[in-house]
């Protein structure tokens, strides 16, 4: 063992499993960052090789989150829940960012830092069980990592650890689709080496069945799209859940467009006039026209008594079926 402190022993229950631990006091010198963790799996390759505790360290400290333990362990005096570390290799499952925290507290006063609280799981304890630990924290439990990495830690329960759809998401608390969903748009960045904080525009793009059938009928269409987020000629993610749809339910625009001959705009606006003449859309566009003029605004505003009561209901029934609706389209 690590030490010679026998400390506190206890019980944990993974997956129905019940593992053995201890409570130890350990030098924080010795604990060595988890590169599989989600949070920093991101950052372990550098240049195609794996990035060195130091630099991932360099990477940890300069996360806002860490900056806030930093201060919430100064004011506490050490750490509130132990870190979950493996015994033999000393690595941290849980708890990498407090070790950034306590080691750069260390780096200011080695003496009062150097003891940190740890929970030791077995050496040989399985990976599908410390992957199954991770997700009850970090995507069942506190939710506290991004899209990004908690579609990694999808990913790889799905295609390292070989579990299906439905088991990884009964073992998260997620529905099936949502987990395919996770997993697709993860490996989709992965494809196009997009960065982690590009999520929300790929996790719109996969996300609408209007967009798929587009997808499906023009293979073009990602490499179009992948070239003009990272040129920021779509700026938000916003325009591909809201205005992208609008592009392929117009089929010729949306040929052009994913024949690369027509920026994202021209297809947008090109796309709008060519349903001027539907009835639907016709009837959506003078309603919303209508309610933005100021005096339309004016009026409801000297609405009073039970004119205002019945202005109050009516809008509120037209936002329910507008949401509705929306859910719909999209």
């Amino acid at each position: 063992m690590p030490t010679g402190d026998r400390g506190t022993k206890g019980v944990l229950i993974i997956r129905h499993n019940r593992i053995p631990v201890r409570t130890v006091e350990l030098q924080q010198s010795r604990l060595r960052f988890f590169p599989e963790n989600p949070r920093i799996y991101t950052i372990v390759n550098v240049d195609g090789r794996q990035a060195t505790q130091d630099e991932i360290y360099a990477k940890l400290i300069q996360m806002e989150h860490v900056k806030e333990l930093i201060k919430d362990i100064t004011i506490n005096g050490g750490l509130i829940d132990p870190l979950i570390v493996r015994d033999g290799s000393l690595e941290v499952l849980e708890g990498n960012s407090r070790l950034a925290a306590y080691r750069y507290l260390a780096k200011r006063d080695p003496i009062k830092w150097s003891l940190v609280r740890c929970t030791l799981l077995p050496a040989d304890l399985d990976e599908k069980l410390i992957f199954a630990l991770l997700g009850q924290y970090h995507v069942k439990g506190k939710k506290d990592w991004q899209p990004f990495e908690q579609a990694g830690f999808v990913y790889r329960r799905c295609k390292t650890h070989n579990l299906d759809f439905t088991s990884v998401g009964s073992e998260i608390g997620i529905s099936a689709p949502k987990v395919r969903h996770l997993v697709a748009t993860y490996e989709f960045m992965l494809q196009h080496r997009e960065p982690p904080e590009r999520w929300s525009y790929y996790d719109e793009y996969l996300r609408s069945n209007k967009i798929k059938r587009a997808r499906k009928k023009y293979p073009a269409l990602d490499r179009v799209i992948v070239s003009k987020v990272k040129s920021h000629e779509i700026d938000r993610a916003v325009d591909i859940r809201d205005a992208l749809p609008v592009v392929c339910h117009a089929s010729r625009v949306l040929q052009q467009f994913a024949d690369n001959k027509l920026t994202f705009e021209q297809a947008h606006e090109r796309a709008l006039a060519a349903g001027v003449d539907n009835h639907e859309y016709g009837v959506l566009e003078r309603f919303r026209k209508a309610i933005i003029e100021p005096s339309f605004e004016e009026g409801l505003a000297a609405t009073s008594g039970q004119p205002r009561n019945k202005v109050v209901y009516e809008l509120g029934k037209i936002l329910t079926r507008t949401k509705s609706l929306l859910s719909k389209l999209r």
